[in-house]
Parts: C-alpha cells; sequence; structure tokens
C-alpha cells in the first residue's frame, strides 16, 4: 500500500479532513473530553495522508499568528488537529505528517518556533520528536473572553529560533 502526502489549504482541506476527525473524535462523546467545550481556531494549511483507495487517514493542521511572549510580539505556527484513523494507527502516519507540518513552518517566512496542545498519552510521541514542554501560562480567546488555556499542555518545537519554555504567551486568537 502506498500513500499520498499533501498540504492543502484549512478551508479547502477540511471537506476531506471532516470524515477523518468524526472517526477520531465523534460528536457524541465530545462532551466527555476536557477540552470537548474549546472553540478552536481553523487551520491555516492541512497536511493530509491518503491511502491507494483515497481515504484521509491522518490529518495534521497548521497554524500561523502573530502572538505575544512577555508582551513581545512574536510570530509563531502550530500544530493542531493531529488525528490517525483507529485503524491505520500504529504505522508511522501521524510521524510523517508532523514532520511534513514542521518543515512546511520552517520553510514558512517568518515562523519563529511552533506551539501544540496535547493530552498526557501524547507527552511522550511529541517529546521523542523534539517538542518540548512549555510551562508559562498561555492565554486565548474563547465565546467569554480572554481565558488562561489550561485544559491541555502546550508543547513548543524550534524553528526559527529557540522556542521560549516559560514565560506568557498569548495566542491572541482561538488555540488550535
Amino acid at each position: 500500500m502506498s500513500i499520498e502526502i499533501e498540504v492543502v489549504s484549512g478551508d479547502g482541506g477540511w471537506p476531506r479532513a471532516e470524515k477523518l476527525f468524526e472517526a477520531v473524535w465523534p460528536r457524541a462523546g465530545m462532551e466527555k473530553l476536557s477540552w470537548g467545550h474549546v472553540k478552536w481556531a481553523h487551520a491555516d494549511l492541512r497536511v493530509l495522508i491518503e491511502t491507494d483507495d483515497g481515504d484521509v487517514v491522518c490529518h495534521v493542521g497548521i497554524y500561523f499568528r502573530t502572538a505575544t511572549w512577555n508582551g513581545q510580539k512574536v510570530y509563531i505556527g502550530g500544530i493542531g488537529g493531529v488525528a490517525t484513523h483507529p485503524q491505520h494507527r500504529r504505522r508511522g502516519y501521524a510521524s510523517i505528517a508532523l514532520d511534513a507540518a514542521a518543515q512546511t513552518m520552517r520553510d514558512h517566512d517568518t515562523a519563529q518556533f511552533a506551539l501544540l496542545v496535547c493530552e498526557p498519552h501524547n507527552f511522550e510521541f511529541y517529546q521523542s520528536r523534539g517538542w518540548q514542554p512549555f510551562t508559562g501560562a498561555v492565554f486565548a480567546e474563547q465565546p467569554e473572553g480572554r481565558i488562561r488555556f489550561d485544559v491541555m499542555t502546550p508543547f513548543v518545537l524550534d524553528l526559527k529560533r529557540r522556542a521560549p519554555t516559560l514565560g506568557t504567551l498569548d495566542l491572541c486568537g482561538r488555540p488550535w
């Protein structure tokens, strides 16, 4: 079986990714997740992995944002919506898609470092790929206003400069 890896626009790629999201995070079970209530940003780009039959089996969303770190403007990249179809896990697809997303962010002119948020069961996966815990405070926008975003743990990745691991990071928008 062969795979195809594509980086597509966020809005244009959503119809292809939506079925995968429903398989990984069924709407019926979202209220049980600690982050099920979160209003997420829309991806700027998407890495999609398809199998020979045309099914999208893995997705990584890519985000670009002007944020602030300790009150200073920084341009960051982001990773979100990392999902692999349950029947296609343990084949390295998420690693391949994550590498493609990181390279896309590195190729982007101004993203200085990257941020993602994840649950504890994914810590080892991301750390083994060079992501470091961000132990400072992260703020994001939600319908009720600016909040401290602490329902998931943030990790950062060096891109053009060393990523900060402490301090206050304001996403200046919705989380991803």
